[in-house]
């Protein structure tokens, strides 16, 4: 069985063979499904501040 991995910042679903692991040097593993959210992780944003994400959307209200 293949595993299902989420994004790390938006919380979208990866498909098995995309996305990017990401692995810090004390061992935490993020997951990403696009270059976007990778590069909004790594300009430190918070994803219940971005509007188009799974975490900012429920802060809102939305979901």
């Amino acid at each position: 069985m293949v595993d299902r991995f989420i994004c790390s910042f938006c919380g979208e679903a990866l498909e098995p063979g995309t996305g990017k692991m990401f692995v810090r040097r004390d061992g935490t593993i993020y997951y990403f499904c696009s270059s976007k959210c990778q590069n909004n992780y790594r300009l430190g944003r918070v994803p219940r501040r971005v509007q188009w994400t799974t975490a900012g959307r429920r802060a809102r209200g939305k979901e």
